[in-house]
């Protein structure tokens, strides 16, 4: 019998099973408003039996954004705008989690079906559309065609960590169940933690202890902000993959430093800089949570192309991750986990987990198409 159902206590937090949805931006809000389409986007994930839906990369600040049609909580006005949406995934069975982020030198970017500014004067005003200088760990651009960015100092560094403490009291008000702060994927803390992005010569520059300093500041500060009972996640990318950069047993270090700093889980993607070397195929990221678990020994979330039911399973039961995360399969289907209850033959004519405005059609549906 699988453990894929079963539930994972967190903090003060019980997750009724080893589902969770990722953050996925969708690049769909104005002035960092969430609207409908991330009530439907986010919803649906409840009703297809996921135990916790992660929100988007959400901005702390408005320079902290992707795009600028990124989601934010930087003002009260956000906050209230979430509300809903954390009430009917609490209403449908699922946790609400929301993802803090800040872009650092990545931020100012176009949406990426457009790939590049073309929006007309037009769009420009329907979209809200904005353009800025990013900040970050050094003055370096991401990469060719990115904007340079300024070199954030001492004094706006701290600004950031009150940005993400400040986000964070905003979450809780808007009833999020879990925080997790973005660490992965080339943005701010990322780079500041990799020698690809952080050549700095001050406290926070050098040795991995240096590079170290300001993401733990930032986590410390959410801790703070954050109720204890509440769990707080860290998203790490567990390898550069890249032959200058981090390696997972660099990232162990990190990720043991931030569980004394009250991260209680550790979710493993990899990459975010220009020159990283990986092919993304099936489960591909799955050996990385596994390592980043027994090294620093917290719990973690295993992402990545994970498409298959026994896969999931596997990964629980074999104890390379507490939970499994899934993205585009989730976008692909919604009802990944009720799907995969049936596919493991788990369902046994139970249609509980179900929303109760379909179980019973499903139920009715499948007696009509296998007759006893």
């Amino acid at each position: 019998m699988t453990k894929l159902f079963d539930p994972f206590p967190v903090a003060g937090l019980r997750l009724k099973n080893r589902f969770i949805v990722a953050p996925m931006c969708q690049y769909s809000a104005r002035h960092g408003r969430p609207n409908e389409w991330h009530l439907v986007h986010l919803g649906r994930f409840a009703l297809g039996g996921f135990s916790l839906v992660i929100t988007e990369a959400t901005a702390v600040s408005p320079q902290g954004r992707i795009s600028y049609a990124d989601t934010g909580i930087w003002t009260d006005e956000q906050a209230k705008a979430w509300r809903p949406i954390v009430e009917f995934l609490q209403a449908n069975g699922a946790a609400a989690g929301i993802q803090l982020a800040h872009a650092g030198r990545k931020a100012s970017s176009p949406v990426p079906w457009r790939g590049k500014f073309d929006e007309t004067p037009q769009e420009k005003r329907a979209l809200a559309f904005q353009q800025w200088q990013p900040e970050a760990p050094s003055a370096e651009p991401h990469a060719d065609g990115f904007p340079e960015p300024r070199e954030l100092g001492a004094e706006e560094m701290k600004q950031v960590s009150e940005d993400f403490a400040a986000a964070t009291r905003r979450a809780n008000a808007a009833s999020f169940d879990v925080v997790e702060i973005h660490a992965a994927h080339g943005y701010l803390l990322n780079q500041f933690l990799s020698p690809l992005a952080n050549h700095r010569t001050d406290a926070y520059g050098g040795s991995l202890e240096n590079r170290m300093r300001f993401p733990l500041d930032v986590i410390r500060a959410v801790r703070a902000a954050w109720p204890k009972e509440k769990p707080l996640f860290l998203r790490v990318s567990a390898t550069d993959s890249h032959p200058d950069g981090l390696t997972p047993a660099d990232v162990a270090v990190f990720a043991m430093a931030a569980k004394e700093a009250g991260v209680d889980v550790v979710h493993c993607s990899s990459g975010g800089f220009a020159g990283a070397r990986f092919a993304p195929a099936r489960n591909y990221q799955v050996p990385l949570a596994a390592e980043i678990r027994k090294l620093a020994e917290v719990p973690t979330v295993a992402v990545g192309l994970i498409t298959t039911a026994e896969d999931a399973a596997a990964i629980v039961d074999n104890n390379q991750a507490d939970l499994v995360a899934l993205a585009r399969p989730a976008l692909d289907d919604p009802n990944f986990p009720l799907h995969a209850e049936r596919t493991l033959g788990l369902n046994k004519g139970d249609y509980s987990a179900w929303p109760k405005q379909e179980g019973y059609a499903i139920r009715n549906m499948d007696r009509a198409l296998n007759p006893a």
